[in-house]
């Protein structure tokens, strides 16, 4: 993650100003506003870790957004060689030691932790769903359910739980759905005038929901196959009958897919099981930070 990018910078300096950092009335009229202090940033459950590098950059631009002297005081960000985006954790272990003007702490504590929280919770549940499907062929992705503003963040979090980027956006690719085949004259019709009006590079892939479907999708040339909503004995048959076709079309599985039934899906064969909820129902991970005043 390039945490210097402009789109990321933008993300969290809109956090810091949706929250008044820097106008924090209650730090402002309780808190020596010379006064250094340590925070420990702390998992209270085990966890993998997404978003330590946001830590400095919110700093920073904290320090862009107050002219107040004390927003420019020299700072620290350490974490163990052993921790690092992507790692797993234990309840109680340190994940990073801030050092730094003590209202500074206290004005950005809520926006580093809400980031932290969402990002390393959805790399723990992809973790899980990685975890749950070992030993087999399939990989996890993502979609593009995700919070407004926030799928860059969202998606890289998933990378750090083992999971697999699926488009990024409506331009990183050509997925005809139900809709798209509704209103596009049918699902022959769609997928003939996506391959001839594709852009260079945009492989066609479509969603099907019956073994009709599935059969006309292929005949018509589909590149790539999406089995939505089917169960993992139907996903079995589909992906039976593509692995007949003379080239490599790949499978993905979506659809009602869950923690418990992940591994049965992905037994079934195809490339890619994705799922919704590593984005948009990941329980945000339980982080907490603990700031002690240093001595003079």
């Amino acid at each position: 993650m390039d945490w210097k990018s402009h789109r990321i910078e933008a993300v969290l300096a809109q956090a810091l100003v949706e929250d008044q950092a820097v106008s924090d009335a209650t730090t402002s009229v309780t808190i020596d506003p010379n006064l250094r202090a340590t925070a420990s940033i702390i998992a209270k459950q085990d966890l993998v870790v997404a978003g330590l590098g946001a830590i400095p950059r919110f700093l920073e631009i904290f320090a862009h957004l107050d002219p107040r002297p004390t927003a420019h005081t020299r700072y620290e960000v350490i974490s163990h060689n052993e921790i690092f985006d992507g790692v797993r954790v234990q309840r109680g272990q340190v994940l990073a030691v801030i050092r730094h003007n003590a209202r500074v702490l206290l004005s950005c504590e809520r926006v580093i932790l809400n980031l932290l929280q969402h990002l390393s919770g959805i790399a723990t549940l992809t973790r899980q769903y990685v975890d749950a499907i070992q030993g087999t062929k399939s990989r996890i992705l993502d979609t593009r359910k995700t919070v407004p503003g926030l799928r860059a963040l969202e998606k890289y979090a998933v990378l750090c739980g083992g999971g697999t980027n699926h488009r990024l956006d409506l331009a990183s690719g050509v997925l005809i759905k139900n809709n798209h085949i509704s209103l596009g004259g049918g699902l022959r019709t769609a997928v003939k005038n996506a391959l001839e009006k594709r852009q260079p590079g945009n492989r066609v892939q479509v969603e099907v929901r019956t073994q009709q479907e599935l059969e006309d999708a292929l005949e018509v040339g589909a590149e790539a196959i999406l089995l939505d909503n089917m169960t993992p004995e139907q996903i079995k048959t589909a992906v039976d009958r593509i692995r007949k076709e003379d080239r490599w079309i790949p499978i993905e599985a979506s659809g009602g897919i869950v923690l418990e039934n992940v591994r049965a899906y992905a037994e079934a064969g195809p490339d890619f099981i994705s799922v919704g909820a590593l984005t948009h129902s990941a329980k945000a991970a339980d982080i907490s930070m603990s700031i002690v005043a240093e001595k003079a």
